[in-house]
């Protein structure tokens, strides 16, 4: 039942197969399958570097050691992770009599690791863990609409959805890194009596776990295991403007000429979705962009650099759609017709876990786009969108979505980057909107997707910036002033978008965007002319008083230029996150621990977003700093030794920012 082959523990009973095995330093990969073999796939996990572990068997129990984490199974099949010291982490939830002289014997009959079989198909996975603090705190997991940073009592839907990307690494209060190594569809309970993971659909259970002391080693090391992002390039480091959408190609130049008249910082411009003729045709349409190359040259004499918008979605009456159906590049419905998005036409979405679908949409787009010097992509709709989320009628190259459908956002990142790569291309990124473990490797800016032009909403998305940071994402950003609504001569929306516009100058990159109220006339009859453009949404659209106060944040962003390019090669070298929550700077001062509207841009700055309307003052946590160290307010000179909380002014010209340093 107990034994050792290559450096793997093995615990085997009937049908079961369970490997224990160092996964990287401090770390252990944990595998368990009733199939006929252990599945090969490594999914988010890189290869593991040489470490020594120790395994130890005799007739009760055996072990394995890896540096600060051991793991223990007893003869019966159950397992413990424990830290150095002898600190149980992690401890499964068996509720059996299997072993009468556990302390936790019963007769309710739950398994720890349960495989609920699926007639003639895999099996319905749960794992189960004990809760073992109520006061644990847990941090990660991805991004999800809701205010929460402590995730600690939340109940999470492991699928991706328009807004919501799982990303299942959590880190814990309690000194450990989760990943639950399962692209399936499922889902994760962080209970006060059990924390659980399920997998509606697969083969084996599959976990790496993590020993570290502080919340940074522990996204170091998560980091090392699952690959980091590249160097953030010079333009992913000032500002961005953006709106849906820019219908012409003299509208958007006319756009980026005045930001030059006006001598206002910008790096980057955006052309949105349906520039295209139709879906899946990956081009520019002549009819409003008659001369794309004459677009690109003036936008790199003003040194703006160019993003477009891709969607995977394949419009039936596009030029593409045969070839790619009869090659096998398109996802398949299960029942029902071949149809995943109604969206402007009745389409389906390129399957990206297919090598050659990968290879055939990367080459329209450098024969289209990268050929003539556009260099950044916006891989929308990345989740992948469906008209309705019936996760079971969708089957992949790989297999049936419900089993391996969160690796879709990865493998689309994938798509561009290898593309992008192989031309020579060195610090890619590509906007994103969603994401799995492992998507940092490939270049992934994620943003959090069509969400609200409301306070509720922009609460929302500082806590879903800070955690997937956590979850070992540092390139993050959001929709500066929301999505969905917002009247740019409205007065009210006018204070939120000031407050989300200067925290949006100190968010790993600035960019405005948005689908702004009223919509403008339509213009053609033809291509995508009938998905109609919002009002305006540049910095002057706004107002005198609020076109003042982005200017000041923008020029706030250009100064922050040099700081914020050592914080992405810490990023790229460490895995660590641009935005980071107080506890992650600051462990030892619990306090920080239950702050969760303040956050730290890298090491230097303290950040406390405004998130309610006609708020004018507010009281701040200043963490304890030593070696000399104090917090000095970012307007003025006043000084202070942290370790207090203090009131300060936040007139809507303001968002209250302090400094750490010597003062």
């Amino acid at each position: 039942m107990l034994s050792s082959q290559e450096g793997r523990l093995i615990f085997a009973f009937d049908a079961e197969q369970l490997w224990i095995e160092p996964w990287g330093h401090n770390a252990l990969r944990v595998r368990a399958t009733k199939t006929c073999s252990m599945p090969r796939e490594d999914w988010a996990l890189s290869s593991p570097p040489e470490s020594k572990s120790e395994i130890t068997i005799n007739e009760e129990s055996a072990t394995l050691a890896n540096g600060e984490i051991k793991a223990v199974i007893t003869k019966r099949g159950k397992l413990s992770v424990l830290n150095a010291k002898g600190k149980i982490l992690l401890e499964e939830f068996a509720r059996h009599r299997r072993d009468v002289t556990d302390p936790k014997c019963s007769a309710l009959e739950v398994e720890a690791r349960e495989f609920r079989p699926i007639i003639g198909g895999d099996y319905h996975l749960t794992a189960r863990f004990e809760s073992l603090d109520p006061k644990e705190k847990i941090y990660g997991m991805g991004q999800y609409q809701q205010p929460f940073l402590d995730i600690k009592g939340c109940q999470l839907e492991l699928a991706h959805r328009n807004s919501q990307a799982s990303v299942p690494f959590a880190v814990s209060s309690r000194g450990y890194g989760f990943l639950w190594n399962n692209p399936s569809i499922g889902n994760a309970v962080f209970g006060k009596n059990v924390m659980s993971f399920e997998a509606l659909s697969t083969k084996a259970l599959d976990y790496w776990v993590v020993a570290r002391d502080t919340p940074a080693q522990i996204v170091e090391a998560y980091a090392e295991a699952t690959g980091k992002v590249p160097m953030m390039p010079e333009y992913g480091l000032g500002f961005w403007q953006c709106k849906l959408r820019y219908q012409t190609q003299e509208e958007l130049l006319k756009v980026a000429r005045e930001y030059k008249r006006r001598e206002l910082p910008i790096d980057l411009i955006v052309i949105d979705f349906f520039h295209w003729p139709l879906q899946g045709e990956w081009k520019f349409d002549k009819t409003y962009w008659p001369d794309p190359d004459a677009m690109i040259k003036e936008l790199q004499d003003m040194n703006i650099e160019l993003m477009v918008s891709i969607w995977p979605t394949v419009d039936k009456r596009s030029e593409n759609y045969d070839e790619m159906l009869e090659k096998g590049y398109l996802i398949r419905t299960e029942r029902g017709v071949r149809v995943a998005m109604t969206f402007q036409g009745l389409t389906v979405h390129f399957d990206p876990t297919n090598p050659a679908s990968r290879e055939y949409v990367w080459n329209k787009a450098k024969e289209n786009y990268y050929s003539k010097g556009i260099k950044i992509f916006w891989l929308d709709e990345a989740e992948p969108e469906y008209r309705v989320y019936d996760f079971e009628n969708y089957r992949y190259h790989l297999g049936p979505n419900v089993a391996i459908g969160n690796i879709y956002p990865v493998e689309y990142a994938r798509t561009f980057f290898e593309g992008m790569a192989k031309e020579g291309q060195k610090n890619i990124v590509n906007l994103v909107r969603c994401a799995w473990a492992g998507s940092q490797k490939y270049g992934a800016l994620v943003w959090s997707g069509d969400i609200a032009s409301s306070w509720s909403s922009l609460r929302n998305q500082l806590a879903a910036g800070l955690n997937m940071g956590m979850s070992g994402l540092p390139w993050w950003t959001i929709d500066i002033g929301g999505f969905h609504g917002g009247d740019p001569k409205d007065l009210r929306f006018r204070e939120l978008f000031v407050r989300w516009f200067q925290w949006g100058s100190f968010c790993p990159v600035m960019r405005l965007h948005g689908d702004r109220e009223p919509r403008q006339p339509q213009l053609g009859n033809t291509g995508g002319a009938a998905c109609r453009s919002g009002a305006d949404n540049e910095v002057w659209s706004y107002g005198p008083e609020v076109y003042e106060i982005c200017k000041k944040y923008m020029h706030i962003r250009e100064d922050l230029r040099a700081y914020t390019r050592e914080l992405m090669k810490e990023a790229h070298e460490k895995g660590s996150p641009v935005m980071r929550t107080l506890f992650y700077e600051f462990p030892d001062d619990e306090k920080c621990w239950d702050v969760e509207e303040e956050y730290m841009y890298g090491d230097r700055y303290l950040c406390c977003p405004v998130l309610e309307e006609g708020k004018t003052s507010m009281s701040v946590y200043l963490p304890k700093v030593e070696g000399g160290w104090r917090w000095k307010a970012f307007w003025g000179e006043e000084v202070w030794d942290g370790g207090e909380t203090v009131s300060v002014d936040c007139p809507l010209k303001r968002m209250p920012v302090f400094v750490r340093g010597c003062f």
